[in-house]
């Protein structure tokens, strides 16, 4: 049996957590090249709603040392970030402890993906129920939320190296 300190947090339910998303796509960049960016987020689906969500998307991220509103975090320069990017079979592939989620990916992302090595991932604490998987999300929409100082200040921003099954 393992004990444990009383200041220690217990981690977050994957339940209160609600549906996670994420969606790829590319977009230019200050250097006039595409950039491959991810975005996920909740749909906000649990008993608690959007804020309770909020709460415990904050706490998963700054669990795995990834701080909200802050500075991007470079994980190409921290090889132990617990957070990484598998690109396979035109899907992009996050992956970090309770959190794995698959999202297609267009080709231009791919090949943005291709050129620079690693993606942009916005991961925000802001609920989006809208964009359900299965879902459509038009391009403006897309533009409108993940664009949205409200959803880029409650987000941790993490430039992710990409990774694949042949190396």
């Amino acid at each position: 049996m393992t004990s444990t300190s009383s200041e220690a947090r217990p981690a977050v339910r994957a339940a209160s957590l609600g549906t996670l998303v994420v969606l790829a796509w590319s977009g230019e960049a200050p250097d006039g090249t595409d950039m491959p960016y991810l975005l996920a987020y909740s749909l906000g689906d649990t008993e608690g709603g959007p804020e309770a969500t909020a709460a415990a998307v904050h706490q998963m991220l700054a669990d795995n040392g990834l701080p909200v509103g802050g500075n991007p975090v470079d994980g190409t320069a921290r090889p132990s970030l617990p957070v990484t990017l598998l690109v396979e079979a035109g899907q992009a592939v996050v992956n970090m402890p309770q959190f794995v989620a698959q999202a297609d990916a267009p080709p231009e992302w791919l090949a943005a993906v291709a050129r620079r090595g690693y993606a942009y991932l916005v991961f925000t604490t802001r609920a989006w129920p809208e964009a359900a998987p299965g879902r459509p999300v038009e391009a403006a929409a897309l533009a409108d939320f993940a664009g949205a100082e409200e959803t880029l200040t409650a987000a941790a921003h993490v430039i992710l190296p990409a990774r694949s099954l042949r190396g």
